[in-house]
């Protein structure tokens, strides 16, 4: 696999955290009610970096939960090695909540309609809102975005590399990558 184009750095995710911060605060009309719920891996220090944008606008930053989708994914029957899964753990209760859902990149769908299953098996939240940093298109389930950082389409060759300090170890950027031959 070989770099071919960083498409965000440090500075540019800063800035998309920020947006989004501002859009979910102003869609929801404020927190009330809010959770934010990362998908494991970089979904959590994500949704962790939205809301602390969210409390420094409205001086108070919305619960953060994570999901572990593991169990919840529809290839598990054709995979071949034994699933690995950590806990699911959101401190409030998702019923009546807005839940929005953070993920790093938004590709097929398929990870996003498990989280969505494992939500629902916690309870009947208000509703289920979706924050991804890139969208790069090929959706195979009828899923969409509320809140994007950037759209990078992509060719089914390529890849997108989200590299995060808390996650990685090196700084933060956003990479295509592609496949060799």
């Amino acid at each position: 696999m070989r770099i071919k184009k960083q498409i965000m750095d440090g500075d540019s995710m800063r800035r998309v955290m920020t947006r989004i911060a501002h859009e979910i605060v102003e869609y929801n009309k404020g927190t009330d009610n809010l959770i934010l719920v990362g998908i494991r891996t970089r979904g959590v220090p994500l949704a962790e970096r939205i809301a602390r944008n969210i409390g420094i606008i409205e001086n108070v930053a919305p619960p953060v939960g994570f999901v572990d989708i593991t169990l919840y994914r529809d290839d598990l029957s054709i995979s071949t090695q034994q699933p690995t899964t950590t806990e699911t753990q959101i401190n409030v209760s998702v019923t009546g909540s807005k839940i929005v859902l953070v993920d790093d990149v938004l590709f097929t769908g398929r990870t996003i309609r498990a989280a969505m299953d494992a939500l629902m098996d916690l309870g009947r939240p208000e509703s289920i809102q979706l924050a991804v940093l890139i969208d790069r298109g090929h959706r195979e389930l009828p899923i969409r975005a509320d809140y994007v950082g950037k759209n990078v389409p992509t060719s089914h060759r390529e890849n997108i590399a989200v590299m995060l300090e808390e996650v990685d170890g090196e700084f933060d950027q956003v990479l295509i990558t592609e496949l060799d031959n």
